[in-house]
């Protein structure tokens, strides 16, 4: 770019900047602007005001025409009283009001509840609700507006009718189950004519808000979402910390569950809920004795012709994987809704450790009738015995690292600067090549165990059966147990302290301490000067634990205590056990037998590390090389 062009680009840039600042309007006419753009905003937000309150005005007036219309469409169903018919069994408690012919208020039976009441409330009048909406051409017909008279009254069956006329009437028949399964049937006659010849569906809103159940509402809050089984497989959930409303799901669907952690409340279509419904859920604030607002907008199948009923089945009952999956069969929609999906079990490949290991030896455990708090530490014990044989060799691998590290030191004492590192590696490896000792050997076994922890973390708090169960000092396993509280929360602390989360962060301290010892041992040159960084780091991650599990269950809490209880007493044991000596003459033998036999290769993979890093050493020879002749380019 030459000096004239460079002027020319200046030149241009300032005319643009002078012209920007001319033609900028003045402050008197920035406030203008902005006083009318809040006008105009205003404006917009009272015609959208008035344009609401027009249309409740004409609701209210078509209802109200409706009642003092004696010959217009449901005038008797729209006047009345309200009375309660309740069904009932062993499990179940369900109470109906003939004002919208709905279940108001479910029981769930032989549950405590927060306040140790015997049985627990899982939702009543004062927060759900739930409404049919039939599309007519002239208007909408809300189910939640009619006054329903009930027929065949029974404790597990009621029939509710609202007239519409001569001939015309809605009947939604009701059956319970022997569970905690309740069957609808919802059918119109002799309406055919009120509705358009394409009217299909119907349009159904259900609302409540998600009680809290138990002591911790931080931990219960976390497992409470709006959950959606999709027609061709899998569920879907609303996070359960953000806030959603009317959030789009554009997949059919089988059944929508208001859930919380260990109770459900579900509605399942025979003929599918249709794409884009609507779903809402909104976190509510600790104190207030709710977790989350919940709604559903919903589209099903309608016949207006009265042939074919619209049918729905509900499931008010507790989150027990077994149970729903029992429950399921009582459906008759031919449908496999995997209702157990209700209990998160995790991803893929911890679900199907939980799914497949887990349940059946608590299942087997739990039928002992033996207390919870044991039933954990068997399970502890069980999968430690198992992975017994992995953890031995990975601490025989160590060990052997260990007797070995006065060799490796003098064979590596050479390659003691920075640009030797390399060197240094492919010394140490032929030094274990030698012994036949692969440096990770006992790494890759110890990561089987992590799965497991990470299953038994979605498995615990999943597991009802640990509910109002109480163990030692602890009350409750599946809540926290306080050794202090002060009812003020503080940051990233709550308002508690919890016994069981400070034993298992004090265990932690003391394991990592353990394993850093027992890596040092083995560490040469570098590796024992990095280790000083990464032991900060392994006696912090306890202290972000406590943060993490304070408010967290305390079966979770105890399991992992235990756990970590047994592991270090096996590390303890195997050391107290390994004769040192003796593994250095073994060692010994092998190197005269591989010295001995010059033809024999190593294998495994110590192998394959030995020749990624003579790969290594090549390409860095090639490499140093090839600047070599570079630079004597240049001087040339």
């Amino acid at each position: 770019m030459d000096k004239n062009n460079l002027i020319g680009f200046v030149l241009i840039a300032l005319v643009l900047i002078g012209f920007s600042w001319y033609t900028r309007p003045s402050e008197e006419e920035q406030r203008a602007a902005f006083v009318q753009d809040s006008i105009a905003q205003v404006a917009r937000m009272n015609a959208e005001k008035q344009r609401q309150v027009e249309a409740a005005a004409k609701e209210k007036e078509a209802k109200e025409k409706v009642l003092n219309d004696t010959a217009a469409l449901f005038h008797s169903a729209m006047n009345g009283t309200e009375s309660k018919i309740m069904l009932k069994n062993e499990k179940l408690e369900l109470t109906f009001n003939t004002k919208g012919a709905t279940v108001e208020k479910a029981i769930i039976k032989n549950f405590e509840d927060r306040e140790d009441h015997p049985n627990l409330t899982l939702f009543d009048e004062k927060t759900q609700k739930l409404n049919y909406t039939l599309v007519a051409k002239e208007s909408n017909i809300s189910t939640q507006d009619l006054f329903f008279q009930p027929s065949e009254v029974s404790d597990s069956t009621v029939t509710f009718t609202a007239v519409a006329g001569e001939g015309k009437n809605i009947t939604l028949s009701y059956r319970l189950g022997p569970d905690y399964m309740l069957h609808m049937k919802m059918l119109v006659t002799g309406m055919d004519g009120l509705f358009a010849p394409n009217t299909n569906t119907m349009d159904i809103n259900w609302q409540d808000k998600c009680r809290q159940q138990e002591k911790g509402f931080m931990f219960e809050n976390r497992y409470a979402t709006l959950t959606w089984h999709e027609t061709e497989g899998g569920t879907d959930y609303l996070n359960e910390m953000k806030e959603y409303t009317d959030e789009p799901v554009q997949e059919k669907i089988d059944w929508v569950a208001f859930k919380n952690q260990f109770f459900s409340a579900v509605i399942i279509a025979k003929n599918d809920f249709q794409t884009n419904a609507l779903m809402t859920s909104i976190p509510q604030e600790k104190g207030s004795g709710f977790l989350k607002q919940y709604e559903a907008k919903l589209k099903t199948f309608f016949d207006p012709k009265g042939v074919t009923p619209s049918e729905f089945d509900f499931y008010y009952g507790p989150n027990d994987f077994r149970l729903l999956k029992r429950v399921e069969k009582q459906c008759d929609f031919d449908k496999d809704l995997e209702m157990e999906r209700l209990v998160y079990l995790g991803w893929p490949l911890f679900r199907i450790i939980n799914r497949w290991f887990t349940l059946y030896v608590f299942d087997w455990l739990t039928g002992l009738k033996i207390n919870m708090g044991i039933v954990l530490i068997l399970i502890t014990l069980l999968l430690k015995l198992i992975t017994f044989p992995l953890v031995k060799k990975s601490y025989m691998s160590s060990a052997k690292m260990r007797v070995l590290k006065p060799k490796l030191d003098a064979a590596t004492a050479q390659y003691n600067k920075p640009e030797d590192q390399m060197q240094k590696q492919q010394a140490m490896m032929a030094e274990y090549a030698k012994y036949g000792v692969s440096p990770l050997s006992g790494c890759l076994p110890m990561l089987i165990q992590m799965p497991i922890w990470i299953a038994m973390f979605n498995f615990v708090p999943n597991a009802i059966q640990l509910r109002r169960e109480s163990f030692l000092w602890i009350d409750d396993l599946s809540t926290y147990d306080p050794i202090i509280e002060w009812g003020k929360n503080i940051w990233l602390i709550g308002d508690h302290l919890s016994l069981t989360c400070i034993l298992f962060c004090v265990a932690n301290v003391l394991y990592s301490w353990m394993t850093m010892r027992q890596q040092k041992d083995q560490m040469v040159g570098q590796q024992a000067e990095q280790m000083k960084m990464m032991q900060w780091m392994m006696y912090l991650m306890p202290v972000m634990f406590f943060f993490m599990f304070n408010d967290y269950s305390s079966g979770l809490n105890f399991y992992y205590f235990v756990s970590l209880f047994f592991s270090a007493a096996i590390m303890w044991t195997l050391r107290k056990t390994t004769n040192d000596a003796k593994l250095l003459s073994i060692l010994e033998a092998r190197y005269q037998e591989n010295k001995n036999n010059p033809q024999k290769k190593v294998g495994g993979l110590a192998a394959r590390l030995q020749a990624m890093q003579e790969q290594q050493m090549e390409m860095q020879r090639k490499r140093e090389e090839l600047e070599r002749k570079k630079r004597n380019l240049g001087k040339q």
